[in-house]
């Protein structure tokens, strides 16, 4: 039923630009930067030796109940950051927390859950260690009790680890009592928007009237980093990293891997007038295709991109000249940058001379699968304060990139509709566009 009107009621983030929405938006109106040297591990042989990471001091415990904490407290990296966010939508949407014991004040299966959730960070050590602690060389046989003293050593480390990337949305179910539909996706970088997206269809079709949304990510480990640099995707821009992330400049040269998570509360309008709970913006439309190319690169024509564009434009019922902002993927890396400017000049023509589009991975680094969400409610937040966020770093500009991409300043503007671009590796395309709520 694509004549529902669906709205986003609550939000919240954990990024390196701050752990909730005010915090990193202030910052990113401040044109700070969150990027810097990577700590979580020891990266200083590598290529890339920097990052834009959680503040190392993040409570995800910190605004729950007391009552709810221990379950939670072993939770991953990712599953920390996603808790995190998630309690800050859930309290602005003005939903209760069930506590243990008492009875859901909302109808659980009416509530929903869809995450674009990575794998999360790998640590071999806290595996390995028993096994290397406790085998004798010279009797060849394994020495059970110094490995058990060593395994139960590290036991809270490797709980912590959580690969799987379902972890996330079950620590949300359980803590939330949400027995609706409840979802993941992995897209690479489009996954929180693809389930952000999906989640509006969810409530179209009927099968949740409410639906927790977002994504979460952490690749900031070894594997994770040399992944992308042999895939010579990442900045190596080790002496001044703060200037690394350089979308649309000429002198960019990858992207800068980043963590975190994002969570946006999606409702039913009616459902969200019943409860009287904060209406932020209005969800238009979502548009999503595939470019089916190459495992990791887009198609240099863009066509997958361009495809989105029109699906999301017409699923949301308006013209290109009714968006007034595009919030771009802007990774930073040549290709990128060139084809979403190629498809952005390609679906608007004249007009994507005068629609400004910006990145704020400039200041927040590529949080990968939490990207999409984190972004989209920059968007919700540049509509309510009429204000844009700013493409930092952006010095030289590429001459195949010849937009207005709202250089190195924040600029007051009129923003009523605006759209968010994702873009994932293998050529996975996904769009949302908003709108500021009116009755």
């Amino acid at each position: 039923m694509a004549n529902k009107r669906i709205v986003i009621t609550g939000t919240g983030v954990v990024t390196p630009l701050g752990c909730n929405v005010e915090e990193m938006w202030r910052r990113l109106m401040n044109c700070e930067s969150g990027i810097g040297p990577t700590t979580v591990f020891d990266a200083s042989t590598f290529p890339s030796q920097f990052s834009a990471q959680v503040p190392d001091d993040y409570d995800h415990l910190a605004d729950l109940p007391q009552e709810l904490r221990e379950e939670h407290k072993l939770a991953g990296r990712n599953s920390r950051f996603m808790i995190g966010a998630a309690v800050q939508a859930w309290r602005q949407a003005m939903l209760p927390l069930p506590l243990n014991g008492d009875e859901p004040a909302i109808r659980s299966e009416r509530v929903g859950l869809y995450l674009g959730a990575g794998e999360g960070p790998l640590d071999f050590d806290n595996f390995i260690a028993p096994t290397v602690e406790g085998w004798n060389s010279e009797t060849q046989e394994m020495n059970w009790e110094i490995w058990g003293k060593v395994a139960k050593a590290r036991m809270d480390a490797i709980r912590e680890l959580e690969q799987e990337p379902n972890m996330p949305g079950s620590h949300l179910a359980r803590l939330f009592r949400i027995t609706g539909p409840c979802m993941s996706c992995l897209t690479a970088c489009a996954a929180s928007t693809q389930a952000t997206g999906e989640a509006l269809e969810m409530i179209r079709c009927g099968d949740a009237d409410i639906v927790i949304a977002g994504g979460c990510h952490s690749m900031i480990h070894p594997l994770g980093v040399t992944g992308f640099n042999r895939l010579t995707a990442l900045s190596t821009r080790n002496d001044d990293p703060t200037h690394a992330s350089r979308p649309f400049d000429k002198e960019r040269d990858g992207f800068v891997l980043a963590e975190g998570a994002g969570a946006v509360i999606l409702e039913d309008l009616e459902s969200a007038r019943k409860r009287n709970a904060p209406i932020l913006a209005e969800v238009l439309g979502y548009g999503s295709t595939a470019d089916a190319f190459r495992v990791t690169d887009q198609h240099e024509d863009g066509r997958g991109g361009i495809a989105a564009v029109q699906l999301a434009l017409k699923d949301a019922g308006v013209s290109i000249n009714d968006i007034d902002y595009i919030s771009s993927h802007g990774t930073g890396t040549a290709e990128n940058d060139s084809i979403e400017t190629h498809v952005i000049k390609s679906v608007f023509g004249d007009q994507a001379y005068k629609v400004p589009v910006s990145s704020v991975k400039s200041m927040l680094g590529h949080l990968i699968a939490a990207a999409g969400v984190v972004e989209l409610i920059t968007c919700v937040l540049a509509i309510r304060d009429q204000i844009l966020p700013p493409t930092t770093n952006l010095t030289n500009l590429d001459p195949e990139c010849d937009l207005d991409y709202v250089p190195n300043q924040p600029r007051k503007a009129p923003v009523n509709i605006a759209m968010s671009n994702s873009f994932g590796f293998g050529g996975q395309n996904n769009i949302i566009i908003i709108k500021k709520f009116s009755e």
